[in-house]
């Protein structure tokens, strides 16, 4: 499979949807926990020195601005689903070598953070955690 390896997780902004109250509305401005968007680690050189991927060992993570399009799978069951970013995140520094796994397929590091209404598209919200690939073309 194409792209970048790791974990997804998720993280609320925006107005309340699901399990979060009213939050900020994220780097980009636009952020929602009711649509399908996401956090990247490398949305300017500001977000990356904060969350500095490189710190784990990961390469291929490309520069890429608010509104881009990342496909996310979920190694676990195969569902996929394509979001926006709207924030800047994870950081990713702060959970090298973290490890999720189901059967035999695993993710280390988070590499993105969906949305709980993206999140629950691909997994229960329950799960948290999970093993993941982005498409990062």
């Amino acid at each position: 499979m194409a792209g970048l390896n790791g974990e997804v997780s998720w993280f609320c902004c925006g107005n309340s949807w699901g399990p979060c109250s009213s939050t900020g509305r994220g780097a980009c401005g636009t952020c929602h926990s009711g649509n399908s968007q996401h956090a990247w680690p490398n949305t300017s050189a500001a977000c990356y020195d904060i969350t500095r991927p490189d710190r784990c060992g990961i390469t291929g993570m490309s520069l890429r601005t608010c509104g881009f399009r990342h496909r996310t799978t979920n190694l676990c069951n195969g569902r996929a689903i394509t979001t926006t970013i709207a924030d800047c995140g994870p950081q990713t520094d702060l959970f090298c070598g973290e490890r999720a796994c189901c059967g035999g397929n695993c993710g280390s590091n988070r590499i993105i953070d969906l949305t709980p209404a993206a999140f629950s598209a691909i997994a229960s919200l329950n799960a948290g955690l999970i093993p993941c690939n982005v498409d990062v073309g």
